[in-house]
């Protein structure tokens, strides 16, 4: 197969903008509640909420402000903050007058900065706080059009919205109505994996399909049954994948929380807390929280309980996929039994660390491991993997409510397509494509071709599922000709739960190797268990037995290719791979170039040694 599409369940948006559903919202339930927002800051304790109409308020006020300060439209401003109430604020504040947002990681450096003003010519910044004022400060000498800083955690907003007092309400909706579909909300840039980050111009009609779309299609497992979804975005909004979770709650009246801080102590602490109904997350967090889970169960003694927990809860899954498929008749009765024994010891303990009240979640970023995905269904969390880029406003396809197939990333969402070319790289189609990239004609050709865009990566399409097997230029080749795909090996590799991060490296080498990094409490708790003080990474050498068990997981994941695709060697890396060191996107990615560059030294020596 070839091709799969599948007919739209939405309208594309025929008049207005983004910024109407806060409007349209607030007149039809104005007591809605609509978020709910952390009391003392971004790490408070209690959320309080937020109606719709008081929302809409305060964005009319924030707007009026900025009309104060001459923002106008079709100007660009730009937001340069972690996850929060008020980045989700300006957006809809900015988009009210008919701004055009461009998100700026937080973890930008200063020329990363210099790059995207510049390149989008912003008129103005919002910045979190004091170091990223100063990260711009030392970018301003190359933007000159730069009029107006404003800072998060110096009151901007309360400034602001007094700065606008005398501004009538009528001039905020007469720029309003002056947005249409095709109007650009946001340039938003590529994680850059690899070279410069290109922005990609994503207009209202763009987002407002896609997100009304995930929200027709898959309504009916965000909350159960007269329940109201509530959503915590912790993801950065800088991202298109943030980005479409916050328009999707405003647009389908799901209650949204933020939460800034990405480090599983404080991300934990805030969804006990929140308590949502639907998480939306990538592959790295579900890891994390699985290999949490286990650590745990081994320190209360319980390590090969949690083992047969797993195994049980991955046979269920697979014999109810094989029953909904008409493949089988479904789990047995004394499957049932062992299942049902261990939601009681094991899975509900897994629920509650997501607030107890998480019956599905969403993946994407990457492909979510299989064994992982039948993991957590059997456990009562069914994680529906999705796929796309920034340039198709996030999500292209999903696994469909009820019919998932574990492994592969769903099928489209209904209004698009995927092709599958003769080189084997990922076509897609829809009205969720973005208009192309920002001031680069030559990129915006190289990728858009008659309606399709050609994604880079490479796959192929299982009875309408798609299964990706990797990216075109993530392809090895060695300096024998072979041509290895690292997602395999670094994937079998990532299920260890000593591992956090792996990069299989050897183009133009003679063979495959690796360079792996440890998860520094699964680390902590491994030497625990074994009477043992931690000599890595905090010492200069690695435990004999430690290499003995990555090369044990090592030579697991070789079993799944060939001798000449095997790993022949690694490295254990002190410390992991991070956004702060510029060696992983704020989608939580790998940077392959920034790497190979960073470890330069490390991969000369692996293949001296071999």
């Amino acid at each position: 197969m070839r091709d799969f599409s599948l007919p739209p369940l939405v309208e594309t948006l025929a008049t207005g903008s983004l910024a109407d559903s806060v409007f349209e919202v607030a007149e039809r339930t104005p007591e809605l509640l609509q978020l709910s927002r952390r009391t003392g800051g971004p790490g408070g304790d209690e959320w309080v909420p937020v109606t719709a109409s008081r929302f809409r308020d305060e964005v009319v006020g924030l707007a009026k402000g900025l009309l104060a300060e001459g923002i106008r439209l079709g100007e660009r401003v730009a937001v340069m903050s972690r996850t929060r109430y008020e980045w989700t604020l300006f957006s809809y504040a900015l988009w009210s007058i008919g701004a055009e947002v461009v998100p700026v990681y937080p973890t930008s450096s200063a020329d990363q900065v210099r790059w995207i003003l510049s390149n989008t010519q912003v008129v103005a910044i919002v910045v979190e706080h004091e170091d990223h004022a100063m990260t711009v400060g030392a970018a301003c000498d190359g933007l000159p059009l730069l009029r107006a800083m404003w800072q998060l955690d110096s009151g901007c907003v309360e400034r602001l919205t007094e700065r606008g007092r005398h501004v009538p309400e009528t001039v905020v909706h007469r720029h309003r109505r002056a947005v249409g579909p095709r109007s650009v909300a946001a340039i938003t840039y590529t994680s850059g994996t690899t070279g410069q980050p290109r922005g990609c111009v994503i207009t209202h009609a763009n987002l407002a399909v896609e997100c009304d779309t995930l929200y027709t299609g898959w309504k009916d497992i965000l909350a159960e049954p007269g329940e109201q979804p509530c959503i915590l975005a912790f993801l950065p909004l800088s991202h298109i994948y943030g980005l479409m979770v916050q328009v999707a709650c405003m647009r389908g009246g799901v209650r949204l929380g933020h939460q800034p801080d990405l480090t599983p102590d404080a991300l934990l602490s805030a969804l006990a807390s929140f308590r949502p109904t639907y998480v939306f997350a990538v592959p790295y967090i579900f890891e994390k929280i699985f290999n949490k889970a286990r650590r745990a169960a081994e320190q209360a003694g319980r390590g090969e309980l949690f083992d047969k927990a797993v195994d049980t809860a991955v046979r269920y899954a697979e014999e109810v996929q094989r029953r909904d498929t008409g493949e089988g008749p479904g789990p047995g009765r004394m499957l049932k039994a062992r299942h049902a024994l261990y939601d009681r010891l094991v899975y509900r303990r897994l629920r509650a660390v997501l607030g107890g009240r998480v019956r599905h979640a969403t993946s994407g970023g990457s492909t979510l491991d299989r064994e992982l995905g039948l993991f957590f269904d059997g456990a009562g969390i069914t994680v529906h993997d999705g796929y796309g880029l920034t340039e198709t406003t996030a999500a292209v396809t999903s696994q469909p409510p009820g019919r998932p197939r574990f492994g592969t990333v769903g099928r489209p969402l209904p209004g698009c397509a995927v092709h599958i070319a003769q080189d084997g790289e990922i076509w897609v189609r829809g009205d969720v494509v973005f208009a192309g990239y920002h001031n680069d004609p030559v990129a915006t050709g190289s990728v858009l071709r008659d309606g399709w865009l050609a994604t880079g990566d490479v796959g192929w399409l299982d009875d309408g599922y798609l299964v990706i097997t990797g990216r075109k230029k993530d392809i090895i080749v060695t300096s024998g000709g072979k041509s290895v795909s690292p997602r395999i090996l670094e994937d079998r590799l990532r299920r260890h739960p000593l591992i956090s991060q792996c990069l299989v490296v050897g183009d133009n080498r003679p063979f495959i190797a690796a360079l792996i990094t440890l998860d520094p409490e699964a680390s902590r708790h491994w030497y625990q268990l074994r009477g043992k003080q931690l000599s890595f990474p905090a010492g200069a050498t690695i435990d004999k037995e430690l290499h003995a068990e990555i090369q044990r997981a090592v030579t697991m994941a070789n079993s799944a290719v060939s001798r000449a695709e095997s790993i022949r060697a690694f490295r254990i890396l002190p410390n992991e791979f991070s956004m702060d060191d510029g060696l992983m996107t704020p989608s939580l990615k790998l940077r392959r170039g920034a790497i190979v560059k960073a470890y330069a030294a490390d991969i000369e020596e692996l293949y001296a040694s071999g």
